[in-house]
């Protein structure tokens, strides 16, 4: 037999097992498994794919025809999707979405299918859940991992697991990664990791802008809060059992003092000024302010009560690229980090970067809400922990927005991890900037391909100041 025709003989053998495994799981060759995936769960529900979400909004979902989807929620009240083309390749995407939410999202798991479907017409079998309400990583890890289970005990056994982290779920896919492996669960759970516009410093090092811009802009605004409210330590984000303001409330408070919804020929000099101070010291861009902002009240909030305090802090950091640095520095209200809750939140959301298994990266450069100086430091993580060689990072010039790439993009690192995986072929940032031209003459929607193959970000501490820690 020719060398092709073993590897079309062998293809086909892997799609007839991957067909017969949709139909039952039997068999006495499992292996002794343990945490989330031998939680017995119901199985889940087999129903059209959705075209609305529980508001009756349209959704754009472009599936093949005859995919079979699955909707469920798993023991711990977490609602998940599953769909798995009529051409299923026998790989499963398991898929760790951004956020997070502080409150239940009824359509997180719908959300997955609706922005991801391109995985699904690429002919993976994409699985996601929605996280139970909180800024908690290892919580959020352990509902994934949760979910290989279902589907691994009522849907079909994979011949290969990928594991998806989006924006915040890059951190969840991180620590599932390491946290779930053949040594801990007694089988190989994932077998490849993809990263897409990762918040990949853990926590105790991926907010800390958050904390530098509630400092500085409390400095230059002094409205959040006002001196007629109760004043509070801006790093607790806001006081424990009062609800924060409202989005709206917070984009009043802005353009009072910035008006950020003015042109810039209308605003004051002095706006003019507090504005670039800002963007040019914190280094993020004017309509990031108030999300950032928000998060850095909201979510620091959710942080600070889950562990008994702040984990952030800004003692030590020293503030650069405003007209007087000095003047600055010795204004702007300086928090110390809780050493207790620093902790606990870095036993939940940080990661040592021991993933057995190959990663691969991407981050648009000019992202505005995970930085590409966060990727600097996961690489830097990896180093330090030996797994260096099982990662590759790439980069893009363009990109639709932080949340989504291009078609192009994630069908081509999705057939390159793949073949890393199975065949030990390690592609490099050449070789699928590469290959993208040929993906996108069949996925050509969005910006198409943009790798920047010889680009490298700057490390962390050169965006963010380093600061003391406990």
């Amino acid at each position: 037999m020719t060398r092709l025709n073993m590897q079309r003989a062998l293809r086909m053998l892997a799609l007839t097992s991957a067909a017969s495994a949709l139909v039952g799981c039997g068999g006495n060759d499992d292996p002794v498994i343990t945490g989330p995936v031998a939680a017995t769960e119901a199985a889940p529900t087999r129903s059209a794919c959705p075209t609305v979400n529980s508001t009756g909004a349209p959704l754009a979902v472009d599936v093949p025809t005859n995919t079979a989807c699955y909707t469920g929620t798993n023991s711990k009240g977490s609602a998940y999707i599953i769909a798995v083309p009529p051409n299923w390749n026998g790989r499963l995407l398991l898929h760790a979405h951004g956020g997070p939410d502080l409150n239940p999202n009824l359509n997180r798991a719908t959300e997955v299918l609706d922005r991801w479907d391109i995985m699904v017409r690429a002919g993976y079998a994409l699985a996601g859940t929605a996280f139970r309400p909180g800024v908690e990583v290892s919580r959020a890890a352990e509902d994934t991992e949760r979910l290989r289970g279902i589907f691994r005990n009522h849907v079909g056994r994979p011949s290969m697991t990928i594991l998806h982290g989006q924006s915040w779920g890059g951190s969840v896919a991180a620590k599932a990664a390491e946290t779930y492996t053949r040594d801990t669960v007694g089988e190989q759970p994932y077998d490849a990791v993809l990263l897409s516009a990762g918040v990949l410093a853990g926590g105790t090092r991926s907010y800390d802008f958050r904390m530098d811009l509630r400092a500085i802009y409390q400095h230059l605004c002094n409205n959040h809060p006002r001196p007629t409210e109760t004043q509070y330590a801006l790093n607790i984000g806001f006081p424990a059992g009062v609800t924060p303001p409202t989005n709206a409330n917070l984009t009043a408070r802005v353009n009072e003092c910035l008006a950020l919804n003015l042109a810039p020929a209308l605003r004051t000099p002095e706006q003019a000024a507090k504005i670039a101070t800002i963007l040019n010291v914190v280094k993020i861009a004017e309509n990031q302010i108030v999300s950032h902002l928000a998060w850095g009240t909201r979510h620091f909030q959710n942080i600070s009560q889950r562990h008994g305090g702040s984990p952030f802090g800004n003692i030590g950091a020293s503030y650069v690229g405003s007209t007087d640095d000095v003047a600055l520095n010795a204004s702007v209200p300086r928090f110390r980090a809780d050493a207790a809750a620093f902790r606990s939140f870095a036993e939940d959301t940080d990661y040592a970067g021991r993933i057995p298994v190959p990663v691969l990266t991407v981050k648009w450069i000019n992202d505005p809400t995970a930085f590409v100086e966060l990727d600097a430091h996961f690489r830097t993580l990896m180093q330090q922990s030996g797994t260096a060689d099982r990662l590759v990072q790439t980069f893009v010039s363009a990109a639709e927005s932080h949340s989504y790439i291009s078609d192009a993009t994630y069908v081509t690192l999705l057939s390159s991890l793949a073949q890393w995986a199975q065949n030990g072929q390690k592609p490099t940032p050449q070789s699928i900037a590469d290959a993208c031209t040929s993906v996108a003459t069949n996925f050509s929607a969005g910006v198409g391909c943009s790798f920047a193959p010889s680009y490298t970000p700057p490390t962390l501490e050169s965006r963010v100041p380093a600061r003391e820690r406990p």
